[in-house]
Parts: C-alpha cells; structure tokens; sequence
C-alpha cells in the first residue's frame, strides 16, 4: 500500500488549472473552501434555485449554473449524491467533457457500477477523504487533515495521478496521509461498512439493545444512556488507541463482559450474514436497488426514515439531549451555513 505526502505532492498540478466542484452539500462546502484557501481557483456549480447557493456565495466563493461551471473547468469534481449523479453528469456535464479534462469523485459509486461513462480521452480520478466534510473543513482549518484515498479510474494524459495528488493536497489530506487504492475496492469496502457496521450494523444493535432493556422493565432513559450515550466515549477510545486501549481504560468487569458476550451477539451466523451483504454490494444489486428505489419516489426509504423518527429511543433522546445542552457547543454541521 503506498501512502503520500504533502512534500509527495506537486502544487503547480492544479496552479494554472480551473476547478468546478458540483454540489455544496457536506463534502462540497468542504473541499471548495479548502482549494479556495490553499489558493486554487474554484466554482462552486449549483441550481439557480438550489437553496445552497446563497451560502456557497456568503463563504465567498464563485457560484455559477453547473453545466456554465463545468464548460469553463479543466478538472469537474462531482460532489452531489450518488443517486442524483449520472442525471446530473448526463444533462450539465458531459458535453463538457472534451479531451484531455478532469473528471473526479469523492465516491467511485457512480463510475465502478457503471452509471456514469466518461469519454476514453478524459482523465478519471477519485479522491475520497475518509471522513464526513464538515470534519474535513474543521481539521483544514486547525491545520491538520483528514486522511484521503486516491484511485485513477483513466489516464490518457498520464498526469492524472499527479492532479489527483495534488488535489488532496489541497484539501488537506496529504497533511494526514494519501492511500493509493482503486475505485472497485474503494466502492466495495465503503458500503459494506456502511451497512454491516458504521450505519447499519451500529443503529440496529443500538436499538436492539434499547428494546431489549424496556421490554425487560428497564426505564428508557437508562436504557439510552447504557445502549447510545455512551457509545461515543467508547468508540472515542477505539478512535485514538485500537480494540485494546478501550479495554485498558474501561473496567476489568466490562472487559471481560466484552471479549466473552460480544461474540454471543456478534457470531458466526452474523459474519455469515454480514458475507451476504458484501455479495449484493459486489454484485452491484445493492446499487442497483438504490437507483431503482429512487426512479420510485423513495416510498420505501421514506418509510423507514419515519419509523425511525418514531422510534421511541429517539423521542427519548431528545429530552435527555435538552438536558445536556453542551453537546451543542462547537458542533461541526450549522444548517445555515454548510
């Protein structure tokens, strides 16, 4: 596995080219404000009536219709969703894509499933930072990064991989380290771990054991803080020190409970299970459901979006979250301004 640097990186890559980042959601308010900053010249393309557009304006930055910034760009990075990118690539985009331009992703979902097809002479590269953009603008902005993976998809001109570095350098990724992968496992691996552990895996256990403690006459609010409160102090431990260190901050009881009942939850019926999973993301059935959900309204994702909302461990949470109101200080997302 090789891993760049900033001193790897070639700044003059990107010195005399025009950068048009599409969108100006999480990752787009983040990497066009960190390009502006380390001195890029970027536009943010958006819909006149995009409710976005006035704050990517109030940043400072230069805002135009997206197929006016995409057809005066020599690198378009592609920052809108998944499911909203091959209509938006194909009616503002892609008769823009000459030869011998730039096209990037944050996400290789659109280009290693196929639903975007870039020209042969157009240069193809994903630079994917390996965290949420509000956080990625918060550690530019202290000076520090966010690690990034870089995969060239095509490489007419042969400099792809040196742009492609050069641009997660420039939103600060090379402060913090750039992997070299490619778009397949970059794909495969990112919504596995979405649904098996990160998102998936990690609401559903949260949930089942919240009803399993109120099923059993335990209050709710005890149930919250045991099953979701405190998950963070836990996971903070993993996030600066591996498995091990939270174990060796955590008590000798609750040790022990972890590496003896957590393979009673989490076993070989789960992996079995989780194996699954990682076939219909291989397969592209995952994907393919996704888009399709979306052609159909999003009946079903609105449904259980509701039940979630429902849910009473979040009814719960937010009376105790009223209680608690320095959780609010120095949030990372301000839905006014990003």
């Amino acid at each position: 596995m090789k891993i760049y640097y900033d001193k790897d990186a070639n700044a003059t890559a990107l010195r005399e080219k025009k950068i048009a980042v599409i969108g100006y959601g999480s990752q787009g308010f983040a990497q066009s404000n960190n390009l502006r900053d380390s001195g890029c010249n970027v536009t943010v393309g958006l819909r006149p009536e995009s409710p976005s557009f006035a704050k990517a304006e109030a940043a400072g930055l230069q805002v135009q219709p997206v197929a006016t910034a995409a057809a005066e760009a020599d690198i378009v990075m592609m920052l809108v969703p998944d499911e909203l990118a091959p209509e938006v690539y194909a009616r503002e985009i892609a008769e823009s894509m000459t030869p011998g331009k730039y096209l990037a992703f944050s996400h290789g979902f659109s280009i290693h499933y196929g639903f975007i097809k870039p020209p042969d002479d157009v240069n193809v590269f994903m630079v994917a930072p390996k965290g949420p953009g509000h956080l990625v603008r918060r550690e530019y902005q202290r000076g520090a990064g966010v690690p990034c993976l870089l995969a060239v998809h095509q490489d007419p001109t042969g400099a792809t991989k040196e742009v492609g570095l050069a641009y997660a350098s420039a939103i600060g990724g090379g402060r913090a380290g750039v992997i070299e992968t490619n778009f397949r496992e970059e794909t495969e691996t990112d919504l596995f771990g979405e649904q098996a552990v990160l998102c998936g895996g990690l609401t559903a256990l949260i949930k089942a054991g919240f009803e399993t403690l109120v099923e059993a006459g335990y209050a709710p609010e005890m149930a919250y803080f045991e099953c979701l409160h405190e998950m963070k102090l836990i996971v903070d431990l993993m996030y600066e020190g591996g498995i091990s260190e939270m174990r060796y901050s955590v008590s000798n009881t609750a040790q022990y409970g972890d590496m003896t009942r957590g393979p009673m939850v989490i076993n070989d019926e789960t992996k079995r299970r989780m194996k699954g999973l990682l076939s219909e993301v291989q397969s592209g059935a995952f994907a393919n459901e996704w888009m399709k959900e979306n052609r159909n309204g999003r009946t079903r994702f609105r449904e259980l979006e509701g039940q979630t909302r429902e849910h009473q461990i979040e009814r719960v949470g937010a009376q105790l979250r009223e209680m608690m109101p320095w959780l609010s200080e120095g949030r990372l997302v301000d839905k006014a301004k990003n």
